[in-house]
């Protein structure tokens, strides 16, 4: 009887052991799992620290997208070309007479236009039925303005005097709410220039939509 308690109290002993054991491992592996999730939390809060630090400087400063929304860029850009626009040039050099700019509508700063450059301070600008003539210190006679981005042209006749702004017009002259209706525009409105087109696939390029008149100069 004493060697039957004996085996089944060794019996109990090795079970409670081997559980013991296994409770042990459990813990560890617990402790283990709950230590590789926080590490894996530390960095991937790690990542998003660093992605912050770099995409916002850039977004904010650099470069950031733009979705032409509308026809007035026709046939230069169309609706919903994806552009990525250059917003550091124009800190260090001016914007030149054919660029494209995007920029701050100046009735409404929350909306963003997208137009081209035709007149500079200090120019005289004088359309006659859409024909564009330049005036200024070194045209004194006059610059006709050769523009074979032009698929469409309005008949437009004015003529405008700038001192330190600019004037914008969209490429598809009758569907264009431009400088003709609201007027020159600030250079502080401006944002920068689409220095990379993304959306449509097919036509992806750098510098969609640069033109340079003969008295710009080049890049």
């Amino acid at each position: 009887m004493d060697g039957l308690l004996k085996n089944h109290m060794n019996f109990f002993s090795e079970n409670s052991s081997a559980e013991n054991e296994v409770n042990a491992e459990a813990a560890a592996f617990k402790e283990k799992r709950t230590q590789k999730k926080g590490e894996s939390w530390a960095d991937l809060l790690k990542f998003a620290v660093i992605a912050l630090i770099i995409v916002v400087p850039i977004r904010m400063f650099i470069a950031k997208p733009f979705v032409v929304s509308g026809s007035s860029m026709v046939p230069t850009f169309e609706n919903g070309d994806y552009l990525i626009v250059d917003q550091l040039t124009y800190k260090f050099e001016d914007p030149a007479r054919g660029d494209v700019v995007i920029f701050r509508y100046p009735n409404d700063r929350t909306k963003f236009y997208i137009k081209r450059i035709i007149g500079l301070p200090g120019d005289t600008i004088k359309s006659e039925d859409g024909k564009v003539i330049i005036y200024n210190k070194h045209y004194p006679d006059g610059l006709f303005l050769d523009e074979p981005y032009l698929e469409n042209i309005s008949l437009d006749n004015f003529t405008v005097t700038l001192r330190e702004k600019y004037f914008v017009m969209g490429d598809n002259r009758p569907q264009s709410s431009d400088s003709r209706e609201w007027g020159p525009l600030e250079e502080s409105y401006i944002i920068g220039r689409p220095v990379l087109r993304l959306h449509p696939v097919q036509n992806i390029n750098f510098f969609p939509g640069e033109y340079h008149f003969i008295d710009s100069p080049q890049q």
